[in-house]
């Protein structure tokens, strides 16, 4: 049993905040919270935060760990003018150079990242066509090991042949059939399983149909890049006579667990058509601005509405101040309250898929929490728990964290040494980059 004693609990959305509060964590579940409620249990550790704050755990909705290796890269990279190139010139020379060693690192760094920044769990999107065999177990090994949660998929596409289609198929298979297996031993895993896929403009209908009938079979959900550029949603309307996400619902592949990566270019319709089936749309803002793909509209329309980064990096609370300030900057500007609901719902595409609580220190909710060391120079209330978290917390701020009720981060220290890690993924980067410059 691990107590969190004399804390300062802040829960995101609805937005409240109370003092003085001991938190109970008896295994992978919050057992109880209230004041001074320490002394009625006996506990293997006692963590005393003296006044400091506690969060639910951040999520990350939609991520990329195969890029955490990318970060300064100095391959030969030819320069893109608009956002297919980018693609074809960087990103997709790079996940063709992935091998296991180069994706366990990417992975493993990840996670470390993740944890560092206060993001509890990571759904993450896996490519890598040369390395697909295997490859969501080499994922699933990063989080095991680093203690983070996290939903995994292989992005399934056309692009790399019709080969390359039935193997990524058999590897969503096989890992959600393992999923599948372990949920029945063990009720505190990790890792869950959605269906990967990468833009309906390097899908086929015949791929379409059998990723269909995959996330039919698994009752999961599809996890899709959607609308992220111009490009995708005129794919759809000049083959089809259909915007991107009226196709993906006429193959139906829109549930209550599909999570819609972007959605930059969607029409009022579209919405409709996501909130009629209950899915999720996440929102990259650092992403959408470094891409030049413009920004997402009528973000306040979406009922399920998330944060992700798209592979630049985990940080949730970075993130959440760009969304905040480009959507100032535009004239679709919502409330500030929006985002901790959009920071929110990262928790409840756990709760879909996990079958558990997520994203609430209350008794009977999962034990992911994070601890933050924030001293704030103006009052701090629930009334403006929004300011304090876009203008003023920071990564910086966090100082522990605990998934499924075990600490895997305390004081700003690891359970295990990282630097031979970061030395070894240094030297593996530099192979990435090499293997990036022998290609076409």
């Amino acid at each position: 049993m691990l107590i969190l004693k004399n804390a300062k609990v802040i829960n995101f959305y609805p937005s409240d905040m109370t003092e003085n509060i001991d938190v109970i964590i008896d295994k992978n579940i919050i057992l109880d919270v209230g004041k001074n409620i320490s002394v009625k249990y006996k506990a293997d550790k006692i963590i005393y935060l003296s006044g400091k704050y506690i969060s639910p755990g951040l999520v990350c909705a939609h991520n990329h760990f195969y890029s955490s290796l990318a970060r300064g890269i100095l391959a030969q990279i030819k320069p893109a003018n608009n956002f297919l190139e980018i693609l074809k010139n960087l990103w997709w020379k790079l996940d063709q150079s992935i091998d296991e060693e180069i994706l366990y690192y990417s992975g493993i760094i990840g996670a470390l990242e993740a944890i560092k920044a206060g993001t509890t769990a990571v759904i993450d999107h896996n490519s890598s066509p040369g390395f697909i065999e295997g490859s969501l177990n080499t994922l699933k090994k990063c989080f095991n090991e680093t203690g983070l949660r996290g939903i995994l998929c292989y992005e399934i596409t056309d692009r790399n042949g019709v080969k390359k289609i039935q193997e990524s198929l058999k590897e969503s298979i096989k890992f959600i059939s393992e999923i599948n297996g372990e949920k029945e031993k063990s009720k505190s895993n990790l890792v869950e399983a959605a269906v990967g896929a990468h833009a309906q403009f390097t899908l086929s209908d015949k791929t379409l149909s059998s990723i269909s009938e995959l996330v039919s079979q698994s009752k999961r959900g599809i996890h899709i890049h959607v609308c992220e550029d111009k490009s995708d949603f005129e794919y759809a309307k000049n083959n089809f006579k259909m915007t991107p996400i009226e196709r993906l619902e006429r193959f139906n592949l829109l549930n209550d667990k599909s999570i819609l990566a972007h959605g930059v270019y969607l029409t009022k319709k579209d919405i409709k058509i996501i909130n009629g089936n209950n899915s999720f749309l996440v929102h990259n803002p650092r992403s959408n601005m470094n891409n030049g793909v413009g920004y997402v509209k009528y973000p306040g329309l979406v009922d399920n509405s998330a944060l992700g980064t798209d592979g630049i990096g985990s940080n949730m609370l970075e993130e959440i101040k760009f969304a905040l300030f480009k959507n100032n900057d535009s004239k679709d500007k919502i409330p500030i309250e929006n985002f901790l609901k959009f920071l929110q719902n990262g928790n409840i595409i756990l709760e879909r898929y996990f079958n558990k609580k997520f994203g609430r220190i209350a008794p009977g909710y999962t034990a992911d929490i994070v601890a933050y060391d924030y001293s704030s120079p103006t009052p701090f209330v629930k009334e403006n728990l929004a300011g304090h978290l876009t203008f003023g917390f920071s990564s910086r701020d966090v100082e522990s964290v605990i998934i499924n009720g075990r600490l895997v981060y305390e004081n700003r220290q690891f359970t295990f040494d990282t630097s031979k890690i970061y030395l070894e993924a240094s030297k593996v980067a530099q192979s990435l980059w090499a293997r990036m410059n022998k290609l076409k």
